[in-house]
């Protein structure tokens, strides 16, 4: 598959954190080394951008309570499926399960139902987001933390102050299982993620315009 320049930059230097990081779950799974989080207002048509997306990537479904979420699930999982990537669902395990995503995606204040999750779904993959320290919480069904925001965001991080590739790396080091940088990042910044010790990327709008064709 041939790439546009900033798709290409973007799913290159993500093989190059997985590769760095070794792109393997405390559970033994491979997880993605790139992931496109959807967002009901910002990203409409997300299938259309998974259709163009490099097999072996993944999508993070979030739905946010739309509607037509089951609907747009559906189409998302048979894009999927055609060009080969992962499908999580953000927070909602009865939508997951009705679409068969892959596993899914919790909030930093749901972390600790990754536990349950885990029992009741062993073979899903189940990541969090994290925008500080651990602390004492939990965190040993994860397969992966998203920590954000490294860069200036939009979106629900857009009141977050940016942890800058210092912060988000102190912050990746101290964790027990692999995590995905998140946050104001493109194809002109990504580079600046090559000496952390993310296991790859995640991303909404330089993910969606970079593989919207």
């Amino acid at each position: 598959m041939t790439l546009p320049r900033d798709a290409d930059i973007l799913w290159h230097t993500a093989l190059a954190l997985a590769r760095r990081s070794g792109g393997v779950s405390p559970y033994g799974r491979n997880i993605p080394p790139l992931l496109f989080f959807t967002d009901p207002a910002r990203t409409p048509t997300p299938w259309r951008v998974a259709e163009r997306m490099p097999q072996g990537a993944g999508v993070v479904y979030r739905a946010f309570s739309r509607p037509d979420a089951r609907e747009v699930g559906q189409r998302l999982r048979a894009a999927c499926d055609l060009a080969g990537l992962r499908l999580l669902v953000g927070k909602d395990e009865v939508l997951a399960r009705e679409i068969s995503a892959d596993g899914i995606h919790l909030p930093e204040n749901d972390m600790h139902r990754a536990n349950s999750l885990r029992a009741a779904n062993p073979d899903w993959v189940i990541t969090s987001a994290l925008h500080g320290p651990l602390g004492r919480r939990s965190a040993h069904a994860l397969d992966a933390f998203v920590v954000s925001p490294v860069f200036p965001a939009g979106g629900s991080s857009a009141d977050k102050v940016e942890l800058g590739v210092t912060g988000a790396n102190a912050l990746i080091e101290g964790l027990p299982c692999p995590a995905y940088a998140l946050g104001g990042i493109n194809a002109e910044n990504a580079h600046r993620l090559r000496d952390t010790q993310a296991c790859g990327i995640a991303g909404i709008d330089a993910i969606q315009a970079a593989f919207s064709g």
